[in-house]
């Protein structure tokens, strides 16, 4: 199965990037005090921005509106993907977050904001490496993104309420932060499918570069949002980590075997599982940092995305074997 043209971003920020960030310190841009320094400053309102909006715009330059439509050729596995994505994942978070309590409530948030962000542009590569429907890869991608418009605003909001306590946090407007989630995620991702429209050549030749430069985005956003607040990573990682993990691997299981149960193909229960598992953890750390300004917060989907990387890739060798045993019996 080809990959079809998986995120691609790199030249194009030469002519976005201004333009982007820009129109993100626009609308998020807050009183900073004289203690915040101008490290955590370039990180927070340069670094990330300019880190999610590449990885966003690459995710563009892979979609085509046939992409969204999609959905109507296999309606039940899209409904059961985002029925997983966008219901199951936040409650299931929540209920770990009941059965294992974190003494810092800020981590608790953090789980909160990272499930309120599914899917993003990594599940679809490795929904490819591990044999899935590539496909419906894309599509359930498409529609997450599309979701986290709402979800984002109305998750985090109730998780503040309810993990914190009264004046320690000022609650989100739902409109404006709509609004500044439209111009963090979509707006590149049209700029990106735009670009695809009118140079699609070029965009399959930005495939391999870009694959790269997500990657390293990736790493860059994980490691600046853990030396960000190094002092307490560990104290971090051994309330937030058992949290995490649980999390990731409750949802891989909920989506396969939701997608067996409903006699799905294997190839799309593979997919099903991955996109319910594999979350957006640069929205999620991004969001934190750019629009709470809260450094503990991005600590929860930093360790998010390492723990699913190496779940990923067990998943990825035990998927493989799957599908090669089940072509075996074919035969």
């Amino acid at each position: 199965m080809d990959l079809p043209t998986n995120w691609k971003k790199l030249m194009l920020v030469h002519m976005f990037n201004f333009t982007y960030i820009c129109g993100v310190n626009c609308l998020t841009t807050r009183v900073q005090t004289k203690t915040i320094t101008m490290e955590t400053n370039f990180i927070t309102e340069l670094l990330l921005p300019l880190s999610l909006g590449i990885i966003m715009l690459g995710m563009g330059l892979s979609l085509v509106p046939n992409d969204f439509k999609r959905i109507a050729l296999y309606p039940k596995a899209a409904a059961i993907g985002i029925v997983n994505q966008i219901i199951i994942l936040p409650l299931i978070g929540f209920l770990l977050l009941m059965l294992i309590p974190m003494r810092n409530p800020e981590l608790a948030v953090g789980i909160m904001i990272l499930a309120a962000c599914p899917g993003g542009p990594t599940s679809n590569l490795i929904s490819h490496i591990s044999r899935g429907d590539t496909a419906l890869s894309i599509t359930l991608t498409a529609i997450s993104s599309m979701a986290v418009v709402f979800t984002i605003p109305l998750i985090v909001n109730l998780a503040m309420r309810h993990f914190l306590q009264a004046g320690e946090y000022v609650p989100l407007p739902i409109f404006d932060t709509m609004i500044k989630v439209i111009i963090i995620t979509l707006v590149p991702v049209g700029i990106g499918m735009l670009i695809r429209s009118k140079a699609p050549k070029f965009s399959d030749k930005m495939n391999r570069p870009v694959k790269v430069m997500s990657g390293i985005l990736l790493i860059v956003i994980i490691l600046a949002a853990i030396l960000n607040d190094k002092e307490n990573f560990f104290n971090f990682f051994a309330q937030a980590g058992p949290v995490a993990l649980a999390l990731n691997v409750a949802m891989l299981l909920v989506g396969y075997f939701s997608a067996r149960i409903f006699s799905l193909k294997i190839s799309q229960s593979i997919t099903i599982s991955i996109e319910s598992g594999i979350q957006n953890g640069t929205l999620g750390i991004a969001f934190a940092a750019t629009l709470l300004h809260n450094p503990t917060m991005t600590i929860s989907p930093a360790i998010y995305s390492l723990i699913m990387f190496g779940t990923a890739g067990l998943i990825i060798a035990w998927m493989n074997l799957k599908v090669k045993g089940s072509k075996v019996v074919a035969r």
